[in-house]
């Protein structure tokens, strides 16, 4: 009878500790929305500092690439000037969003969608892949019509576009916040809106904002979220991570990037211990651009020579966490490395997890806050004539 009295007060005590818990992280929620929401975009520190790129829809993918590679940017807003009429310019006052921005794309997965459909054609005309001379540009671009001269506009039915979602520099912190943590975007365009003209002046980068929200370090509500172990937290929709093997190749790597859309590197591992060697980032298919010979022995070139290269990426250094690292040190280690990513190993050096910049942010983003917004009215249309829609921040086949 005794015993059972323990028990229940213990059970009490234990409620009373949950109740203050979630009490705790409801405070801690309360605080940093009212902190954010009084904070404008503008007082970001390093959005000025990103290239800001526009791309045409009728361009061609050479066109586009080469200006990217020469601008040396990782992605562009897709402009279609050809889509806005004059009266809808004279009805601009009653628009949500200018139409005449209808997307972003990034540079690596254009670059990737160049490679998938390279190879694919060689396979169905049995064409030898070993070529000794040339670059991309040649190889892919130039000797193949149908990747160098399609046009940007039609990657729409390959998911490359992604849905735009632009902010205004007197926009809050926290309506940024949201739109990056409800919708699977990595970028948000600044724009000025001038006698109905707006303009793309900054961007918004996912790493941008996670610096920005490691500067509260220190007030208790920034704390009391960070300051927890990442493994016990709740991740909604977490990536989980894909490794390659040290002797497979950098086509396989690559092959992996582009069939997981969503998934910003593989972990490298050596295929006895499972030990983590290095990673490969989708970025990193810009040294198939730079570098002609990596391009062309891309099929025979093993993930371990080519994480163990000379480049100034410093691609054998792999971006790591523990597993019982808290969230603040692993927002630390990655704006330190300025990496998008941290995969979360065991004492063994094994691959147990992956964390991304978005599940961070997702992390600071009050879950009863609704950010869904309708993107630009040609994206939609566009869309639903290539047969796709986007639903939550996703783009998907009808």
């Amino acid at each position: 009878m005794q015993s059972r009295r323990i028990s229940e007060v213990l059970s009490l005590d234990e409620k009373k500790q949950n109740i203050s818990v979630e009490r705790k992280q409801h405070d801690s929620a309360s605080s940093l929305q009212q902190f954010l929401d009084r904070v404008p975009v503008s007082s970001i520190s390093g959005i000025t500092d990103s290239h800001v790129l526009e791309v045409k829809a009728e361009e061609s993918v050479r066109d586009a690439i080469h200006m990217m590679y020469e601008k040396e940017v990782l992605g562009a807003v897709v402009v279609d000037d050809d889509h806005v009429s004059q009266s809808e310019v004279e009805e601009a006052s009653t628009m949500t969003f200018s139409d005449r921005f209808i997307a972003f794309i990034d540079f690596p997965s254009m670059l990737l969608w160049c490679l998938r459909e390279y190879d694919t054609k060689m396979l169905e005309h049995c064409t030898q892949k070993h070529i000794k001379t040339g670059g991309f540009f040649s190889i892919i671009l130039d000797s193949i019509h149908e990747i160098g001269q399609t046009k940007v506009g039609e990657l729409a039915k390959s998911f490359l576009w992604k849905p735009y979602f632009p902010v205004h520099m007197d926009d809050s912190v926290m309506h940024a916040l949201l739109l990056l943590s409800k919708h699977r975007l990595h970028v948000l365009p600044v724009i000025h809106q001038h006698h109905f003209h707006p303009t793309l002046i900054a961007l918004v980068t996912q790493n941008v904002l996670v610096r920005f929200l490691l500067q509260s370090s220190g007030l208790e509500w920034f704390d009391n979220i960070a300051d927890n172990k990442f493994s016990d937290l709740r991740v909604e929709d977490q990536e989980p991570p894909i490794c390659v093997y040290g002797n497979q190749t950098v086509a396989d790597a690559f092959k992996l990037l582009w069939e997981n859309h969503n998934t910003c590197a593989v972990a490298v591992v050596h295929q006895q211990t499972k030990k983590i060697m290095g990673n490969v980032r989708k970025t990193d298919v810009y040294h198939l651009l730079k570098n002609d010979e990596i391009l062309r022995n891309r099929t025979v070139l093993t993930v371990e020579e080519f994480i163990h290269m000379e480049s100034e990426a410093r691609m054998e250094a792999a971006v790591t966490n523990r597993e019982n690292d808290t969230m603040k040190q692993i927002m630390e280690h990655m704006v330190e490395t300025n990496s998008s990513f941290s995969f979360l190993v065991n004492e063994k050096e094994q691959v147990t997890g992956l964390v991304t910049l978005r599940d961070i942010i997702m992390q600071f983003a009050p879950p009863c806050v609704d950010a869904s917004i309708g993107g630009g009215g040609f994206f939609e249309m566009a869309l639903e004539q290539s047969g796709c829609s986007i639903k939550n921040g996703t783009i998907v086949p009808n």
